[in-house]
């Protein structure tokens, strides 16, 4: 059994969907893991994980779009609004979705679907660099 972990950087330019399934391959190749489970965790509260469908980018406009109308800005009885109108939405957005995913690592390789890839949800309106720890363990 082994072990690896990494930290990725990835930079937002505001809201919207940011893929990193290259990076996560990456890691997973360099790992050298036959079979295992790779973990992707954002050490954030204002973003979130997601797998989603990376072929058509409407997916991402929709999804985008469907969260900002799901839980927008504006909603005059939030409490926490220190950081701006668009910081607590951006925490129920997260609450909402995930901030860890496990893919299974099958001949060396993630097992995501023939249209699937792992993204970056953004929550927060300015740009962030947020961190996003890769943990893998599994045999060779």
């Amino acid at each position: 059994m082994q072990q690896a972990v990494e930290t990725l950087t990835i930079s937002s330019e505001g809201q919207g969907l940011y893929e990193f399934t290259g990076a996560l391959r990456q890691f997973v190749t360099a790992a050298d893991v036959a079979t295992g489970l790779v973990t992707a965790y954002v050490r954030h509260t204002s973003c979130s994980l997601l797998i989603q469908e990376n072929a058509d980018p409407d997916v991402k406009t929709d999804l985008d779009g469907f969260f900002r109308r799901l839980v927008p800005e504006g909603m005059d009885w939030l409490v926490h609004t220190t950081e701006g109108p668009d910081d607590m939405p951006a925490h129920i957005k997260a609450a909402l979705t995930q901030t860890s995913i496990g893919i299974p690592v099958i001949g060396g390789e993630p097992a995501f679907g023939a249209w699937q890839g792992i993204y970056l949800f953004e929550h927060r309106r300015r740009p962030h660099r947020r961190e996003v720890i890769l943990h893998i363990i599994g045999d060779r």
